[in-house]
C-alpha cells in the first residue's frame, strides 16, 4: 500500500475495533437470541462472538495490497467461532477462494488481496435470522443492527475513495457487494444500501469512484454468483472473464442502486 493508503487502512480499522468492542457490550442478550433463531432450523454449534472482528485485519501491513473489497452480508457460524473470527471461512469463503484460484487472470489471491467486509458485523447462524433479534430483541438490539450497518456503508465508502484516492497506478481496489436479495424491496440491508450509496455523493453528483468501482454480485452462497456468473458468460460468449465480470457486476448495481 501507498502511505496514503496504509493510513486510510489503519484508520479504519482502529475505529472498527472500537466499534466491535463497544457493540459486544450488548453480548449478554444477543447471544441468546441469535440461539434461539438458529435453533429453528441450524444444528447447535457453539456461540462465542455476538459482533465479530475479522482478526484478519490485525494481519495485514503496509507491505501487503488491497485489490478487492468483498462485502458479504454477516458473519456465520464459522465466522464468529473463537478459533477463526474471520470472515468467509465457511463454505461461501471456499467457493470465492476456489473462484479466484481457477481464475488467476483476475490477480486476485483471496486469502492476501482481498479485504472482506460485512453490511453488519452482528452474528447469526444465517442472515434471515437477523429479523429475529430485530423483532424480539430490545431496543437497544434493534438500533445496534440498525447502527452497525449505517457505520459500515459510511466507514466502508470513506476507506474505498481514500484507497482510490492515495493508489498508485494499476492499483485501484474494486468493491463486490455479494448477496442483493436483502438489499431490495423491503430488505434487511436497505439501511445500509442507502448509507453506502449517500456516502459516495458529493451535493447531488455521484462519484466516479461509485460508478466505476462499485459491483454488485449474487452471494457465493450456495453456487448462487457462480451460476448466475454462468449463465451471463452463456449469453455474453465474446467477452472475457474480466468485462463479464464488469457487465454482470455494473447490470446488478443499476438494478439495487438505479445507477
Amino acid at each position: 500500500m501507498t502511505e496514503a493508503q496504509w493510513q486510510a487502512f489503519s484508520s479504519f480499522r482502529t475505529s472498527f475495533k472500537a466499534q466491535c468492542n463497544q457493540w459486544n457490550s450488548l453480548a449478554a442478550e444477543l447471544i441468546p437470541l441469535q440461539e434461539k433463531a438458529a435453533a429453528k432450523d441450524t444444528p447447535p454449534y457453539p456461540h462465542e462472538t455476538a459482533v465479530v472482528y475479522s482478526t484478519d485485519f490485525d494481519k495485514i501491513t503496509q507491505a501487503d495490497e488491497i485489490r478487492l473489497i468483498v462485502i458479504g452480508d454477516n458473519p456465520g457460524k464459522d465466522e464468529q467461532l473463537a478459533k477463526n473470527r474471520r470472515y468467509l471461512v465457511g463454505q461461501s469463503g471456499k467457493i470465492a477462494e476456489g473462484f479466484f484460484r481457477r481464475n488467476p487472470e483476475l490477480a486476485v489471491d483471496f486469502r492476501k488481496d482481498v479485504l472482506i467486509l460485512n453490511k453488519t458485523p452482528v452474528h447469526t447462524a444465517k442472515t434471515p435470522h437477523l429479523r429475529v433479534l430485530l423483532k424480539e430483541g430490545s431496543h437497544e438490539i434493534q438500533t445496534l443492527i440498525q447502527n452497525s450497518q449505517l457505520w459500515m456503508a459510511e466507514q466502508t465508502a470513506v476507506l474505498h475513495q481514500s484507497l482510490l484516492a492515495g493508489s498508485a497506478v494499476g492499483s485501484s481496489p474494486d468493491i463486490w457487494l455479494v448477496g442483493y436479495t436483502e438489499l431490495k424491496g423491503r430488505g434487511l440491508f436497505i439501511p445500509y444500501r442507502d448509507q453506502l450509496l449517500a456516502g459516495y455523493r458529493s451535493g447531488t453528483a455521484l462519484s466516479g469512484a461509485f460508478t466505476n468501482h462499485v459491483f454488485v454480485y449474487q452471494h457465493f452462497s450456495m453456487n448462487r454468483f457462480l451460476i448466475d456468473l454462468a449463465e451471463f458468460r452463456r449469453q455474453h460468449e465474446e467477452f472475457s472473464l474480466k468485462d463479464a465480470l464488469n457487465m454482470l457486476g455494473t447490470q446488478h448495481r443499476k438494478e439495487i442502486f438505479a445507477c
